[in-house]
């Protein structure tokens, strides 16, 4: 995770990506360290593969804003993912010179507040392991192992 001074930011929002911010989202997956890159797939390609199935649900995390991150979620019934159980967070990522400050925590706890809303009471993830991994960050969340193991990546669950 890459280092941040900056001061945690008064106001995180999940938003809807549009004409006017793609390019500043997408612009994100360059910030990450060089350690990263190889775990995140590139926003530019989630959000093109999001239009290609009704179970993919994806928003731009702003701090203060400006944006900061991307997430998207793998909900429902999909013949080309199976495997997924329940709500899945199938992309997550913070920029750079973002990490650090607490968004990625506040992404999360906007994400769990939209699903609880909605009836959901746990989320799933995986992530890969190695240098850059998120493993410890999704710990800390109370993230728990499944024991199941999707695509060589560690799959985790948060119940609340």
């Amino acid at each position: 995770m890459t280092e941040s001074t900056g001061a945690a930011p008064r106001r995180i929002e999940l938003r809807r990506i549009d004409r006017e911010n793609l390019y500043a989202v997408c612009s994100l997956s360059e910030t990450l360290s060089a350690q990263q890159r190889p775990m995140v797939i590139d926003n530019g390609v989630s959000i093109a593969e999001a239009h290609f199935s009704d179970c993919l649900w994806f928003r731009a995390v702003y701090a203060d804003d400006a944006p900061a991150g991307f997430l998207m979620v793998h909900h429902g019934l999909d013949e080309d993912h199976p495997d997924l159980r329940g709500v899945f967070l199938w992309r997550f990522m913070v920029a750079g010179p973002a990490q650090g400050r607490g968004i990625g925590r506040a992404a999360l706890r906007a994400l769990v507040q939209r699903l609880t809303a909605r009836g959901t009471r746990e989320l799933y993830t995986s992530y890969a392991t190695g240098p850059g991994s998120p493993a410890g960050f999704y710990r800390s969340l109370g993230f728990v192992p499944t024991g199941r193991i999707l695509d060589n990546e560690h799959e985790v669950l948060l119940r609340w």
